[in-house]
């Protein structure tokens, strides 16, 4: 990317957005253009061309998406299926239209198989049935990939693809029932140490398998990817390294300092039982992720201390 060229980080106050615009700031890229909801809803085609035409950006990272974790997932499916459809269909369509230079767009490991082979290759896409609790979100992520790849096959538009792991990190979503795992068990322990809870109880039986990744790091191997990647396809992102929700909850539990007791809810969903992207793609591209997972949560956790959560 060139250092003067206007970059659209669309989905900019999200986790992985903010991220994205810190890496850029840190890289010397300046020319950043954002815009809240409330000066644009992704949904709107009308007005994504519109916001398109004024701006005409270089390059766009689309990192806007409707997320959250397994309850929220599972709950509401055509909202997650039909608002990520529009966005990415909305932006991707308007880049093409007037003639973005390069664009990334980030999916989300869900779009593989519930039951793909370990660790999960790019090439395993389509292979097999979707996880039915994440379903819709994972359909519309399908959807943007393949999009991008048909508008490289058809316009020659340089369009890529990054399909994240488990994400967290700075400016998390830790509402009590729609957020992503970590999230929601730093949350939980820590209102059970202020509160002095005798015990915490996790969702599920503890015992699927997954990874994580800091997203500062995320944010890293796209600026990696936009510098290094203009072919079809997509690309893993993750750590290449697993571990099972009951000893994330025993970290967190021991990062947060809670003494009390651990004990796991086998009634409620576990989702996938297992979850290792094969980053051996991103790594032969020259990118590996450096932040290790328990010192990413000890930093989101002195985040969570400031917060004032309701």
């Amino acid at each position: 990317m060139e250092k003067a060229g206007k970059i659209y980080v669309a989905g900019h106050n999200g986790m992985v957005g903010s991220a994205i615009c810190r890496k850029l700031k840190e890289y010397n890229f300046n020319n950043i253009l954002t815009a809240d909801f409330n000066e644009l809803d992704l949904r709107n085609q009308q007005a994504v061309n519109a916001f398109m035409e004024q701006h005409r950006p270089d390059y766009m990272f689309v990192a806007a998406a409707k997320v959250g974790g397994i309850h929220a997932n599972n709950t509401y499916k055509a909202e997650f299926l039909y608002d990520n459809l529009m966005i990415e269909l909305n932006l991707i369509h308007a880049a093409y239209l007037n003639k973005v230079k390069k664009l990334l767009f980030l999916g989300s490991s869900c779009i593989y198989p519930r039951l793909a082979p370990q660790p999960i290759k790019e090439e395993y896409l389509l292979e097999g049935a979707l996880e039915p609790t994440n379903e819709g979100y994972a359909l519309a992520k399908i959807c943007g990939i393949k999009l991008c790849d048909t508008y490289r096959h058809q316009y020659g538009c340089n369009f890529i693809s990054a399909m994240p792991t488990n994400l967290y990190g700075y400016g998390d979503n830790y509402h009590p029932e729609n957020s992503h795992v970590l999230p929601a068990l730093i949350r939980r322990f820590h209102e059970a140490k202020v509160n002095h809870q005798p015990e915490v109880v996790v969702w599920g039986t503890g015992s699927p398998l997954r990874e994580f990744m800091f997203t500062d790091d995320v944010a890293s191997a796209c600026l990696h990817l936009m510098e290094h990647y203009n072919e079809t396809g997509w690309v893993n992102v993750g750590t290449g390294e697993e571990i099972s929700i009951k000893d994330l909850a025993l970290l967190v539990k021991e990062i947060i300092g809670y003494e009390g007791e651990l004990k796991f809810d086998a009634s409620k969903p576990d989702g996938t039982p297992r979850k290792l992207l094969d980053v051996s793609k991103l790594k032969s591209l020259g990118f590996t992720a450096k932040t290790g997972l328990c010192e990413g949560i000890g930093l989101v956790y002195q985040e969570f201390l400031k917060k004032d959560l309701k």
